[in-house]
Order: C-alpha cells, then sequence, then structure tokens
C-alpha cells in the first residue's frame, strides 16, 4: 500500500523570566572552552560521559529542551527522538523504538522498551503517563541495552530523570497553555540544609480536554482526558570528598476520562473479508473523533501512585560502590466503557493495586586508567491483584441473560527478575577504547486468578452461588538468559566513531488458563498453549557524534536487528476463547538515523533529523489454516507495527535577550512521517495510519484477559 506523507506541525512560544545558569567546570571541554548546550553530560553507562563521547545511538534532553519542544509528558517524546512512537490505550502506554515494541500491557505482560525514572525500573506502562515536571534530563537509549539494564530493553531504555536538590536557594515557577484546553503548570522551591545538602520540593497540575466528542444523541459529557496533580520532594547531596546521596518520594493523582478509543468503523471499513486489509473511510476529523454511542454507566479514572528511592555512592578510592533501591505502589479505581461489536457501549469496573521492590548494587573501578568498567547486581519483585468485571450485554454472552457480570480476577500475579553484570573497557590509546559486557538474568512469573460470571441472586445462577467459576487461571514458569556486549569507539580530532554488537532479551510469559495437570476448572492447555517463550535481538550498530565546526555538530547511526521469537497478541477461539500471546518466527529490522544541530548565530538554532527504518516480518505465518493449510496466508516481508519508513523533523529557536538576564524564547518544530502500520491478527489485516492520526483510537473490538 503507497504510503502517504503528511506534516504534523506544533508551534511553541515559550517566556522564561528566570536566569540561564553559567555552565558549571564539569561541563568544560578538555581544551577548557564551554561546551555547546546540545552537549549534555549523560549516565547512559552508568557512569557520567558527556553525551558526544559516549558511544551509543541515544538523544539527551534537557528540562528546556523539553520546554522549548512542548513536551509536558511522554506521550510527545516522538516529536523529537528518532524512530520513537509511544501511543496510548486508555491509561496503558505502548512504546516502540525501531519498530520493536509489545502490545500485552496488562499486568502480566512486559514492555519491549524499559522506562526508568531516576535509574529505576518502571514495571506498568500506565505509571509512565504522568507529567514531566523539574528534571534534569530524559535520556532515550535506542536498541538493546541487556548488559546493564537487564531484561525488558530490547527495544531500548527512556530514562526520566528528576532534578537533584543543591546545597543553595533555588525557587522558580512556569505555565503553559495549549489546543484542547490544554494548561498546566510547575512551582519549585530549593533550600540549603547547611553547607552541602539541599531540599527540593516541586508541584505540578496539568489538565487537557478530551479530543473525542460524544454524538448529540448520547445525552452526556466527558471528563476532560488529562487531570494530574503530582508532587516530588527531595533530599540530598554530599557529606565530606566521598559520600554522595539523595533520597526522594513521588506522589500522582489522575482524575477525567478512561476513554480514548474509538470504534474500527469510524475510519475503516470492517465489513471486509478475513486477510483483506481495512480500505480507510474518508471523513472529517469531527466524525473521525466522534465516539457514535451513549456511554452505558459512568467513565472516570481514580488513579494514585508514587513511591520513595534512594540512591547513595561511597568512593572507596580503589572503586566507587553504588546502592540504588526503591519501592512503589499503583492503586487503580475505574470505571470504563467498552465497546462491544461496533455498535453499542458496555459498561465496566476496573480495580487494581500494585507494588514494586527494586535493589541495585554496583561497583564502578579503575577510572583515569586504561582498564575500567563495573559490576553488580540487580534485583526486582512486583505483585499485583486486579479485578475488571463488565456488565451486560457483554456479560450476557458468557453467562446468559441473567448474568449481572463477567470478568477477570486475577491475584497475586507475581514477577520476580535476579541479575548479575559486568562490563570492561581497555582503552588502547587514549582515544581508542574496546568493550565489552555480559549479563545473566533468571527470571520468575506466577499467578493465581479466575474467570468469572456473577448473578444478581443465587436462583438465577447455574452454578447456585453468586458467582461462578468459568476457567482457572493458573500458571508459574521461569527463564534465564545470558546477554552481551562488545564494542569499539575512537575519539576522532572530528568527533567521535564507534561500533558495537548487543543482545536484548524480554522475558517469557502465560497466557490466561491452565495446564490440564492443575486440577482447576477448565484447566485444558499443555504448555506450548498456556506459556510463551522470551524474545531475543542481536542488533549490529555503527555510528558518529561528529563536531565539525563550533556551529555545527551531526550525529549519525546505521544499524541491523536480527530479531526471534516475538511475543505476538493475537484472539482465538480454542481451546480458550480470549488473547492469547505466542512467539512468531523471525523479523528484520533495518535503519539509518541522521541528526544535526545548527548554530548559525547568537541566539538562533536549529535541528534537523531525517530517519529511514525497514522493520519487517522475515518469517511468520499467524494462521496456518487460512485459506488452507497447504497455503497459508505469509507475512513475511509485512512492515511491523509502529514503524513508519520515514520520519523527519525539523525545529528552529530564537532566543531574545532581555535586560536582568531576563530572555524570550520563539520556537516552531514540525515532525513528518510516513504512514504505518498497526496489524490485526484477528482478521489477519493491517491498517494503515498517517503520522498525524491517533495512533491511541485502537481496536476494541476484542475479548479482555
Amino acid at each position: 500500500m503507497k504510503s502517504t506523507l503528511l506534516a504534523c506541525t506544533a508551534i511553541i512560544f515559550a517566556l522564561s523570566s528566570v536566569p540561564t545558569l553559567a555552565q558549571d567546570a564539569s561541563n568544560q571541554d578538555d581544551a577548557g572552552k564551554a561546551a555547546d548546550s546540545s552537549d549534555i553530560i549523560v549516565t547512559a553507562n552508568r557512569t557520567e560521559s558527556r553525551l558526544s563521547k559516549t558511544p551509543l545511538a541515544m538523544t539527551a534532553i534537557s528540562q528546556d529542551g523539553l520546554r522549548d519542544a512542548g513536551i509536558v509528558d511522554a506521550r510527545s517524546l516522538g516529536q523529537i527522538v528518532p524512530n520513537l512512537q509511544i501511543s496510548t490505550d486508555r491509561d496503558n502506554a505502548r512504546v516502540a523504538i525501531r519498530g520493536v515494541t509489545s502490545a500485552d500491557t496488562t499486568e502480566k505482560g512486559d514492555p519491549s522498551a524499559a522506562f526508568l525514572l531516576d535509574g529505576v525500573y518502571i514495571a506498568r506502562s500506565s505509571d509512565i503517563l504522568g507529567s514531566f515536571f523539574d528534571l534534569e534530563r530524559i535520556e532515550v537509549l535506542r536498541g538493546p541495552q541487556g548488559t546493564l539494564y537487564g531484561r525488558n530493553t530490547t527495544a531500548g531504555v527512556i530514562n526520566v530523570i528528576s532534578a537533584r536538590p543543591k546545597a543553595e536557594f533555588e525557587a522558580s515557577g512556569d505555565a503553559y497553555f495549549g489546543n484542547y484546553g490544554q494548561r498546566g503548570a510547575t512551582a519549585m522551591l530549593n533550600v540549603p540544609v547547611g553547607a552541602s545538602l539541599g531540599l527540593r520540593a516541586a508541584v505540578n497540575y496539568e489538565r487537557m480536554d478530551n479530543v473525542i466528542k460524544l454524538a448529540n444523541t448520547s445525552g452526556g459529557t466527558l471528563l476532560p482526558a488529562r487531570d494530574i496533580f503530582s508532587g516530588r520532594l527531595s533530599f540530598g547531596g554530599t557529606l565530606g570528598d566521598r559520600f554522595k546521596f539523595v533520597m526522594r518520594g513521588d506522589y500522582s493523582n489522575a482524575n477525567g476520562s478512561m476513554l480514548n478509543v474509538l470504534p474500527l468503523s469510524n475510519a475503516y471499513n470492517t465489513a471486509v473479508a478475513k486477510g483483506v486489509d481495512q480500505p480507510h473511510i474518508g471523513r472529517s476529523t469531527k466524525d473521525y473523533l466522534t465516539y457514535p454511542f451513549a456511554l452505558a454507566g459512568p467513565d472516570q479514572r481514580d488513579y494514585k501512585f508514587g513511591g520513595i528511592m534512594g540512591e547513595f555512592s561511597y568512593d572507596f578510592g580503589l572503586f566507587e560502590l553504588t546502592y540504588l533501591g526503591c519501592y512503589r505502589e499503583t492503586h487503580r479505581d475505574d470505571r470504563r466503557n467498552y465497546i462491544v461489536g461496533s455498535f453499542t457501549s458496555n459498561p465496566a469496573v476496573y480495580r487494581g493495586r500494585f507494588n514494586q521492590w527494586s535493589h541495585e548494587l554496583r561497583a564502578a573501578f579503575g577510572q583515569g586508567n586504561p582498564l575500567h568498567g563495573q559490576f553488580g547486581l540487580y534485583y526486582f519483585r512486583e505483585k499485583s491483584d486486579i479485578s475488571l468485571i463488565l456488565g451486560p450485554p457483554e456479560a450476557n454472552g458468557p453467562g446468559g441473560p441473567n448474568a449481572i457480570g463477567f470478568g477477570f480476577i486475577q491475584g497475586p500475579t507475581q514477577s520476580t527478575s535476579k541479575g548479575v553484570f559486568g562490563t570492561l573497557t581497555y582503552d588502547v590509546t587514549p582515544e581508542l577504547h574496546f568493550t565489552g559486557g555480559v549479563r545473566h538474568t533468571k527470571d520468575e512469573k506466577s499467578r493465581d486468578g479466575l474467570t468469572v460470571t456473577r448473578y444478581p441472586t443465587a436462583a438465577v445462577s447455574p452454578c447456585n452461588a453468586l458467582q461462578c467459576t468459568l476457567n482457572t487461571n493458573i500458571a508459574a514458569n521461569d527463564w534465564s538468559k545470558t546477554t552481551w556486549k562488545i564494542g569499539v569507539d575512537y575519539d576522532s580530532p572530528i568527533g567521535l566513531i564507534f561500533a558495537n554488537v548487543s543482545t536484548g532479551y524480554k522475558a517469557g510469559g502465560f497466557n490466561d488458563g491452565c495446564l490440564t495437570t492443575s486440577g482447576g476448572v477448565g484447566c485444558i492447555l499443555t504448555p506450548e498453549t498456556l506459556f510463551y517463550q522470551p524474545e531475543n535481538l542481536t542488533a549490529y550498530e555503527a555510528g558518529v557524534k561528529l563536531r565539525l565546526s563550533n556551529a555545527i555538530r551531526l550525529n549519525g547511526a546505521v544499524f541491523h536487528y536480527d530479531y526471534s521469537g516475538l511475543q505476538l497478541n493475537q484472539v482465538v477461539t480454542t481451546p480458550v476463547p480470549g488473547n492469547r500471546t505466542s512467539n512468531a518466527a523471525k523479523a528484520k529490522v533495518d535503519g539509518i538515523e541522521l541528526e544535526a544541530n545548527i548554530t548559525p548565530y547568537a541566539g538562533g538554532a536549529f535541528s534537523v533529523g531525517v530517519n529511514y527504518l525497514d522493520a519487517r516480518f522475515a518469517d511468520f505465518i499467524p494462521d496456518v489454516t487460512f485459506p488452507n493449510s497447504t497455503n497459508p496466508l505469509s507475512f513475511a516481508g509485512k512492515q511491523l507495527d509502529h514503524a513508519p519508513k520515514w520520519t523527519a523533523n525539523l525545529g528552529y529557536t530564537h532566543t531574545i535577550a532581555l535586560a536582568n538576564d531576563a530572555e524570550i524564547e520563539l520556537g516552531v518544530r514540525s515532525l513528518l512521517s510516513s504512514s504505518y502500520a498497526i496489524t490485526n491478527l484477528g482478521t489477519l489485516s493491517a491498517r494503515r495510519l498517517t503520522g498525524c492520526e491517533r495512533s491511541d483510537n485502537q481496536d476494541e473490538n476484542r475479548l479482555l484477559g
């Protein structure tokens, strides 16, 4: 299908009255000259290094950079990060980097791209959709990061890093306004505690109207799409010459509407045969974004999440020891509307309780010597209990005409990951470096749960009780994997040249149901149908980070992925109806990324990026029975989901200096994208979305699991 190139343009005007901070000594290059603002200090390799000297394909955005681009949460990061796509389905986020993604956002699923907050892995995709405020920077690492960051990093890593407390007084405030009633404000106060410690507090509020409109006949209104209050308190600094630490606590409360999905029939002709791509219907934007049904019940989120973390480092001389620990909780109590058969809305009630622990201990040694590196230990545990109950008419299918509820009561669902890792770098010369790393990870997962129907009285219940068990969901398994990386980089007179080979690993998992040997209700599955195996990726990459002059920086990367065991989600009817994840055969990904930052004069800055991505199935037959077993439909060569072949962005910022160190910034930024695919394995078809379509309007015509 021919790709259509469309442009989505956002114009951002920012006013700043806060004095620009001078660069400190750590931001000086080897010649003693101040490095330009695009070359910031990053911690992508778990030690500090300058962005231009870090041999990885990555993007680092400072707080000012986020402000200038108008980015206030994760959904908009794809506007400035090459080959990054983030879409949402209700409050769950789906992250795709270079075409590598995961569609299972349930309590038993794992992402393919790891999202970190201050270096701490965040397990639930819904927790990444909070507001960005009072940050130091965001680092986006593209490609598998299995050595330093572990499992679930086949696509890459997004690390959101909060501003650290300082031993000086600071205060700031800012506000913004946008279309769809978007508005927000942040306030920050930092106070010194003694000579070397600081206490920092920041609060944020964000609101945005729903882009979806209800039909005139619905007789209802929708709450805002985003209505979030967040706060963070940090304490830390240094004690003596060797000990530094930071402790943080954060809390967010998200309210508003849960509805951000639309029926496929709004934009596609769904009345086509299986295996035929659904034709697009040309309509006005208003018609596309109109929810055509009356709401079946309240539609509202009540979502609270937060945690406490601490990072402590002590320099022993021969090595520096760092401990990073965190505990987080998420509470969700939502009322939802689901789409049934593209003809009506169905009420549902969701309750979820999640908590996670993580501990990491790292030792870095040899800094300043030809041989240097680090090694560490990692432990992670997540536990959840969820309940999703759908009312009629959805409940009447499995439960009969008297049923008032059909749903899933899952818990406890537990996930544990343990890892040991190490990296070594040898400096052959001050300019030439070889690096190798290895990590061994063991993952364990388990779940106890039920699929049930509910009735108003036992008298109308087929099981003579208020709740009947249709199916038992019992599963437990473990997987282990050793990932590795080797690389070389050369710091030439005009910039860094690097190449590496790395591997990534995403843990296996299980589907709804239970083994025939489990003894529960409806236990008919074999190990092959209950469990799916890990997915693995090997990446080959080469790149440059060049400083052609004081005014021009150029970054480029070329890469090839061998991707095996893709975990794909598919609606099935046997042996048990529902969503089922299985391992596809193989995929290939090839790409080129080019970025340039140009500062032709004081106060003016251009950014340009052009990216090519060829992400496709190499060997995949989703249904051997269609059209028939002797001539099945092959997906070989078809485009992977959320992987447009061409993307480009162009930005310009002009800064006007005012008196008293104040300034006005005027900016414009455009993102261009070719169309990309959303694959429907239930109908064996692929839908094409243009770069300006909201990819969060996804198919709701499916069983929930």
